[in-house]
């Protein structure tokens, strides 16, 4: 963070920040919490957090995808420190609602969708259906119809955005740590070193057998290339084999490395943040 001008300076697209923030969309009579970091927000706000779990400021890409394009074209230009707050319009938020993307359905016809032959199933106002390939809510119900908005949930709302950008990350093993934050989560898990140009990340126990996170591999690596320009990256993953017999077991790790020497990338594009 460069002080040259007398002061913080500008954040720009690419920035690695921690943020913190709360997201709102108005309604006609009432306002409903989008996001936050902000623990009493959402606590206040009767927002679902995970048993155990405490919100607090999370990684940010600056000009990247977690928020739509307006809200992340707020941040580009603020200083560490200062709070943005604006009002969005539907266009530069969540769009604008379109009617012909509400549709109707015989009972029939949902009645013979996946989600709705469980035995646990329930149909309802709001009850989220996949139909042809797209997900939609349902939004009235008769005797024999049924009507599914596949709009965009907050489509049409006008959104209130209050954003503090705390903190440049920068230090190399921050910035790595960030980025699997925010490529795959739970960033705080791993085991992060930075050392002669390479990075190595031991991948959790919980990590070990997520599906996710096979899904997530190839973009962390690439994302990872971007941000800190390593000779190569190192991604470990020990397994340990249970002894014979029982009684204790003896270390077989088997450990595999990705990514291998990496040329400098190109300025990133676009990025993904959350």
């Amino acid at each position: 963070m460069s002080e040259a001008s007398g002061g913080p300076a500008a954040l720009k697209t690419g920035d690695l920040v921690l943020l913190d923030y709360e997201i709102w969309a108005d309604g006609a009579d009432h306002a409903d919490l989008v996001d936050t970091t902000r623990d009493d927000v959402a606590r206040k706000a009767d927002a679902k957090i995970p048993e155990g779990q405490t919100l607090e400021p999370r990684p940010h890409l600056v000009g990247g995808e977690y928020f739509p394009k307006g809200i992340e074209d707020s941040l580009v230009g603020a200083k560490v420190g200062e709070v943005v707050k604006k009002e969005f319009a539907p266009a530069e938020a969540f769009g604008e609602r379109d009617p012909k993307l509400i549709e109707l359905f015989s009972r029939n016809e949902i009645a013979r969708l996946p989600e709705m032959r469980k035995e646990d199933a329930e149909l309802g106002l709001g009850t989220v259906l996949t139909i042809r390939g797209r997900r939609g809510r349902v939004v009235t119900l008769t005797a024999g119809r049924i009507r599914v908005d596949f709009n965009p949930e907050l489509a049409g709302r006008r959104i209130r955005a209050e954003l503090k950008p705390l903190k440049l990350i920068d230090g190399a093993v921050d910035r790595a740590r960030a980025v699997v934050e925010l490529t795959y989560g739970h960033g705080k898990d791993f085991d992060v070193s930075v050392k002669e140009g390479i990075v190595t990340l031991k991948v959790p126990e919980r990590t070990k057998f997520d599906l996710s996170w096979a899904v997530a591999k190839p973009r962390l690596i690439e994302q990872l290339r971007a941000h800190l320009t390593p000779k190569a990256i190192h991604i470990v993953e020990e397994y340990v084999t249970p002894a014979a017999g029982g009684g204790g077991t003896t270390p077989a790790p088997a450990k595999g490395a990705s990514g291998a020497k990496a040329k400098a990338p190109a300025p990133p594009a676009k990025d993904a943040s959350g």
